[in-house]
């Protein structure tokens, strides 16, 4: 940091041209090349493959060994840059923080539910193709967000936009080159091969199944008609039942109705056979029962007995 120049860095261009003027990203600092010094200590406007060039224009100082790079979007450069302070300056990126194709659901969250995805290709045709066939498969409650698409192979610039957007790649006909790859190994980048469109389709769709909200769906196990009740001390009211049908099942939720009117919803508190505790007692058999965080019980009142189990949903 240089009390006159602000925050300098010194760089060692690898490939390409670095102008000045040009947007870059250098670790978890971003900027707009303001003026560049070579090792001569003369200014210059840009610098070529192997040319060490002192940079100024950063937001902040970098880390020695960050790797820089350039891009076309100022405010992209900001965001990749504000992720990484906030998420990995003092720490290595974790593969939690990553989206996986697999897990996207667990980490979807809100009304409308989003699938982020970068699509590489080989032709400009395939790409129209996929992000044609990703839409349709959108719902009300669930949808395919394209955040980037290009042709051409994979590249570093691409893996870190996944990771900023919380994206999965797709690379159709193509492949990440050396860089990318390790850059996406070390970051928990999900990156997935296709040759076959409908294949990549498929996966996707299974992702985006797992992201609906699963479907709740009640299951009706017995009636129990309560014949007495019992206040005892230190336990509450217990009520000595008849289970008129089905069973009545311990871990099973309860509704009690009195004259067919439901008057409350919960879960059962305990469940006794004479004077054992028992997980389950079927119909013709009488038990006692008390209800959880409940004791406005009367004689004749019922009781449901029912379960409610999650169905996953497909598109």
């Amino acid at each position: 940091l240089d009390k006159g120049r602000g925050p300098v860095a010194s760089v060692l261009v690898q490939t390409g041209t670095l102008k000045k003027g040009d947007v870059v990203l250098v670790g978890a600092e971003y900027g707009r090349v303001r003026a560049m010094i070579n090792e001569m200590g003369r200014s210059v406007t840009e610098a070529g493959p192997s040319i060490p060039v002192e940079i100024q224009g950063l937001s902040g100082v970098p880390q020695a060994g960050d790797e820089i790079m350039s891009l076309p979007d100022e405010r992209k450069a900001r965001e990749i840059a504000t992720f990484r302070q906030g998420k990995y300056r003092d720490l290595k990126l974790s593969q939690k923080q990553a989206v996986r194709l697999d897990n996207a659901f667990e980490d979807a969250s809100g009304e409308v539910k989003k699938l982020a995805l970068i699509i590489k290709a080989d032709v400009q045709g395939s790409t129209e193709a996929i992000i044609h066939a990703f839409t349709k498969l959108s719902t009300d409650e669930v949808r395919v967000e394209v955040i980037h698409s290009a042709v051409g192979g994979i590249t570093e610039t691409d893996v870190t936009l996944a990771l900023a957007s919380q994206a999965v790649i797709i690379g159709f006909n193509v492949r990440a080159d050396a860089q990318a790859r390790k850059a996406a190994e070390r970051d928990g980048v999900d990156i997935r091969y296709y040759n076959i469109i409908y294949d990549a389709v498929d996966d996707v769709k299974a992702a985006m199944s797992g992201m609906l909200t699963p479907e709740k769906r009640e299951t009706m196990l017995g009636l129990v008609e309560i014949r007495q009740c019992i206040r005892v001390p230190k336990v509450g009211i217990i009520a000595g039942c008849r289970v008129l049908e089905g069973l009545v099942r311990r871990s099973a939720s309860a509704r009690l109705l009195r004259d067919s009117v439901v008057i409350w919803t919960g879960e059962l508190n305990s469940l006794k056979h004479f004077k054992d505790d028992v997980r389950e007692v079927k119909a013709g058999n009488e038990c006692g029962l008390s209800l959880k965080g409940y004791e406005d019980i009367k004689e004749g009142d019922q009781l449901e007995i029912f379960e409610v189990t999650e169905v996953a949903r497909t598109l």
